[in-house]
Parts: structure tokens; C-alpha cells; sequence
């Protein structure tokens, strides 16, 4: 049986959720966490490291303990403790944790106040207005709870885009192995990068004597045969992702690109100009009266409409038909475009190596600079940084510079915005950083107008560069704070201060609607990993798919220039 490192951080999660709901201690809680994240963020599965008897505690967060738990998860597909506490807790208990406002903490108090224990209970509670009579939760809680459980019904069964990867992509090299196929690509909002993926459509064209199908349906990670066909096939996989293969007929591989990617509306609009031209388009290709004139390749879907060809990232039907009608298209960003990460972390903080392992780790990724943002002083559970300790790591940077050649450490910090507006440090140490991001970890809750206000006067102060992860969400776990992003987007371009659009999957903050309205107005984005370890780093490629989605080109992002260009646009 193949384990991903999603299945192992899914079970670490689990564990962790469950052992808070029974108000464990927070140390053992923090573990769990700290464990799945160390694993999510591997560039290599956990499995292969374990085949190849590498020692899992050389991981950060992973001690003796946590290593042979992952062996065991990685050897029987399940984890003891974890089925051990499902018996002790109510199954349907576990499904409050989807709602995005509800903590394990706040799970635990719903259940024993008001014997809350599945989904249609809470709803029922919130409905009622029982929620907001309880310690610690309020009218305004009750009503997210509400809002919480309409979004999550519209998302059900959709997984962050970085967990659809480790399963798409063995199950493609998989499909390639197989003789006589020719091509294979994922389709839909996978491949349009979505930052949440629902079913993956897996294309492919092989010769007649191929047994793909036959290959696929026996795939090692398949639960259940939906349907079975000669040209298609519907199978679930152990993770609860739907898979659907489709065969094609070369001749129409090109049109089922088109069709199968989407988005929805991008396909009826491009089918409407096709109408007009006397055209009929569909997945099997282009017709005029009947004969197929094109479809073998996607760019003639757009060359016979009389359009440039559409990114995939770009098909959403937000203005990019009339861009390439126009030639206006943007020259999207690329990952190679990158010179530099402007958010990481060390141990002086809640990061898990040194600055010269983080250092290390940017050089093999081709950077010519990266900043060290550790926290500030207020985060105490991440050990953040008073002046004191800040200024003892601007000496370490500096005798780490003087080491360097063709590589530039930054001084920086992940300041903390308080409520007021304020930052966490005062300007006597701030204006001695080469940047300062700003980030708020605190206080979600303040109103639209308070919340904006918030992050506006921290933009007054003159030492501040970036807003970091400036919504706050977390996919699937908090929703964005309220606040109102054209007017940070107007005061920002005023004052000289860019948003950051953080690469972490769980985060993707800025969002892709956010990103184009950004670019729209003049903002510059710093497309930043909030690196924790090394391996982070590698993180920055979903930052770009985002990116792509928002229409960034190369000159709407500020990592991208040169550490001189990058020294002025951060003078303010």
C-alpha cells in the first residue's frame, strides 16, 4: 500500500484534533502538529525515506516516538492511537472540526454544554440561537458557524491543491509506464491550479492494443470501481479523491484538453465566438458542418477563433477572452523569475534550523538573497524576538554576510500589528532591518472597519514593508478576517507598502481575485514561503500557480529584481 505524506500528516492532524477535543496536554498536542506539518512540507515521501533506512529524526519535530509512528502508519496504513481515540470520541464529533471557525477547544465546549455531536446538531443549535448564550462564543461566533457550514457544503470534498499533487502525480507517472500510452494530463481545476481541487480528469491517448484501462481500474490505491468502459473509467482512491480516465482518439486530444480543463464559463464563452464563426466546438474538436477541421492540439481551439492561446491558469472567464482578443494577454510569471524569498524562518524563533541552513538551502535553489523574518516579541508561543535578542541576530546576520559571496543575507523581521495598529517593536530597531513585514496573528475578529483601520495605521509607519499573509485565512481551517483590501490596496500604493501573497498551501493569501485587482491598482506583491525549514523553500512554486491565476507578470512582483532594485523599493 502506497502512503503519501498527506495520509500521514491527515493521521497526525487527526490525532492531534482529537487529543485537544479531550483537553490533553498542549505540549503532546503541539507535537502531533508540528509533525504533520515537518512531514507536509518534505519534497520526498516519507516512504521512500523509510525504504531507504534514512533516520526520520534528523526531521525537525520528529523524535524516536513520532519516527516509528510514522513507520507504522507508512508499513499498515493506520495508526493505533489514532483508531484507539475514534472509539473513545464520537465519530460524528470529529466532523465539527471541518467547520472553519470551530477549534477543538470550542468543539469540546459545544459537545458537553450542549451535547453538540454532529454537523446537523450545531446547525440546529446556531439556528436556535443556543450558541451564543455559551462562555466564550457570542452572537457573532454563532452567525460564522452558520456561514462556516453554508461554505463548507459548497466546498465538500474538495483537498488544497499541494495534497491533490501527491496523489495525481504517481498515479500519472503510473499511467505513463504503461506500454502504448502516449500522453497523460490532469485536466480541470488541477491543472488550471485552483488552489482547491474537487475530482481529477486524467486525459490520455495510447495505441489500440494498449491496457491502460485494464492498468488503471488495478491501480494499488483504489478502494472502489465507480464504472468501468473501454474509454472511460470512474474509480475512488484510498484518499476519497474521485478519478476519472478518459481515452481519446488523438485526433481530439486537444479539444478534450480544452473541454476537460474548463473553467465552465471560459468553455461556453469560447464556444459562443465559435457559433458565431459558423463553428461548432466540443471535446471531440472543431467542426463546420459536421467535418472535424481541428483538435489534435488545444492551441487550435483558440487559432481558429482568432484568439492567442489562453494559460491554463487564466480560463476562468474574468476578461482574459477579451485580452487575447486584443493581444493583451499578460506574460505570466515563472518560477525561475524569483531571486529571492522574503519571509523565512530560524530556531531563534519557531523555525526549525539555523540562518546558514536556510542559506544554504536558497543558494540550491538559485537565489541571490532571502530574508530572515523571525518573530516578534508578542508571539510567545513561537519564542518571538524583543529588541534585545532582535538586535543580537542583526549581529549574527551581518557575520554571516561577511561569509558570503554572490548571496545576500537580509535583516528582517515578522512584526507583529497589534490591535491598535501598532507594532510590536519599537522604530529604534526596526529602522536598522533591510525590511520589516508585518503580519497580524492576532484579534480576527475586529470589524470590518476596525480591521482595516488596523492594518492602515500600521502602514503609517515608515518602517514597515510588507503586509504579510494579509487576510489571514487558512484553507479549510479560519476564515479571512474582514477587511476591506481595495482601501489597503489604495494605501498602500500611497505609502510605498507591498502585500505579500504567501506561498504556504494552506494559506495562499492573497487570494487570485485579490492578486489581479493588486496588479490592477499598482500594488507590487512579494511572493514569500514563510519558510520554516529548508525544504519551505520549495513551497515558493504554489505561490506561483497563485500568482499566474491573478495574472502577475514578472514587474508586478518584487522579488523579482535585483537585491540593488530591491534595496529602493523598500526605502520608503
Amino acid at each position: 500500500m502506497s502512503i503519501h505524506n498527506a495520509d500521514i500528516a491527515r493521521i497526525f492532524n487527526q490525532v492531534a484534533n482529537l487529543l485537544e477535543i479531550r483537553n490533553e496536554n498542549q505540549f503532546r498536542v503541539r507535537a502531533y502538529r508540528n509533525a504533520a506539518r515537518t512531514i507536509e512540507s518534505l519534497s520526498r515521501e516519507a516512504a521512500e525515506l523509510i525504504r531507504e533506512e534514512k533516520d526520520l529524526t534528523d526531521m525537525p519535530g520528529i523524535g524516536k516516538d513520532l519516527a516509528g509512528k510514522i513507520k507504522t502508519i507508512i508499513e499498515k496504513g493506520s495508526l493505533p492511537l489514532l483508531d484507539q481515540l475514534q472509539k473513545e470520541i464520537p465519530r460524528q464529533l470529529i466532523d465539527l472540526l471541518k467547520v472553519e471557525s470551530l477549534g477543538p477547544k470550542k468543539v469540546a465546549a459545544l459537545y458537553n454544554k450542549l451535547g453538540v455531536d454532529c454537523l446537523d446538531a450545531l446547525r440546529k443549535a446556531a439556528e436556535s440561537g443556543k450558541i451564543r448564550e455559551l462562555k466564550g462564543f457570542g452572537a457573532k461566533s454563532e452567525k460564522n458557524i452558520l456561514d462556516d457550514l453554508n461554505r463548507a457544503k459548497e466546498g465538500e470534498g474538495r483537498i488544497k491543491l499541494a495534497e491533490a499533487e501527491q496523489f495525481a502525480n504517481p498515479l500519472s507517472r503510473y499511467l505513463e509506464d504503461i506500454q502504448g500510452v502516449k500522453n497523460v494530463t490532469v485536466a480541470g481545476s488541477y491543472r488550471r491550479c485552483k488552489e482547491t481541487v474537487g475530482d481529477l480528469d486524467i486525459l490520455v491517448t495510447c495505441t489500440k492494443d494498449s491496457k491502460v484501462m485494464e492498468k488503471f481500474v488495478n491501480y494499488e490505491e483504489i478502494t472502489r470501481i465507480v464504472s468501468r468502459g473501454d474509454t472511460r473509467s470512474t474509480v475512488i482512491l484510498r484518499s476519497g479523491i474521485q478519478v476519472d480516465l478518459r481515452v481519446l482518439p488523438e485526433k481530439s486530444y486537444g479539444a478534450a484538453l480544452h473541454y476537460f480543463t474548463g473553467s465552465k464559463a471560459h468553455n461556453i464563452a469560447i464556444r459562443k465566438i465559435g457559433i458565431e464563426q459558423g463553428y461548432k466546438i466540443n471535446e471531440y474538436g472543431i467542426f463546420e458542418d459536421d467535418k472535424q477541421i481541428a483538435g489534435a492540439k488545444e492551441k487550435e481551439i483558440y487559432q481558429k477563433v482568432g484568439l492567442r492561446y489562453i494559460e491554463p491558469e487564466l480560463r476562468e472567464d474574468r476578461g482574459e477572452i477579451e485580452a487575447a482578443r486584443n493581444n493583451a494577454l499578460p506574460e505570466l510569471i515563472e518560477i525561475s523569475d524569483i531571486r529571492g524569498d522574503l519571509h523565512s524562518h530560524t530556531k531563534a524563533t519557531d523555525g526549525k534550523n539555523s540562518a546558514e541552513e536556510m542559506v544554504e538551502a536558497a543558494r540550491e535553489q538559485g537565489y541571490e538573497y532571502l530574508a530572515i523574518t523571525d518573530h516578534s516579541q508578542r508571539i510567545t508561543v513561537a519564542n518571538g524576538l524583543d529588541e534585545k535578542r532582535l538586535r543580537e541576530e542583526i549581529e549574527e546576520i551581518d557575520k554571516i554576510n561577511e561569509n558570503l559571496k554572490a548571496f545576500t543575507l537580509l535583516k528582517g523581521i515578522e512584526v507583529d500589528i497589534l490591535k491598535d495598529g501598532s507594532l510590536d517593536l519599537p522604530d529604534s530597531v526596526l529602522k536598522e532591518l533591510d525590511l520589516v513585514v508585518g503580519s497580524v496573528h492576532s484579534y480576527f475578529n475586529l470589524s470590518l472597519e476596525d480591521q482595516t483601520e488596523r492594518l492602515v495605521k500600521a502602514m503609517d509607519n515608515q518602517y514597515l514593508n510588507i503586509i504579510g499573509h494579509p487576510t489571514g485565512r487558512m484553507l479549510g481551517t479560519r476564515a479571512p478576517y474582514q477587511v476591506d483590501m481595495e482601501k489597503i490596496m489604495e494605501e498602500a500604493v500611497k505609502k510605498g507598502v507591498h502585500l505579500e501573497l504567501n506561498a504556504q498551501p494552506d494559506r495562499l493569501d492573497l487570494t487570485d481575485i485579490h492578486l489581479k485587482a493588486a496588479r490592477d491598482i499598482g500594488v507590487l506583491i512579494a511572493i514569500s514561503t514563510d519558510a520554516h525549514m529548508p525544504q519551505n523553500l520549495q513551497l515558493i512554486r504554489y505561490g506561483i500557480y497563485q500568482a499566474r491565476r491573478g495574472w502577475l507578470e514578472q514587474k508586478d512582483v518584487l522579488n523579482t529584481r535585483t537585491l540593488a532594485q530591491l534595496r529602493k523599493l523598500l526605502k520608503r
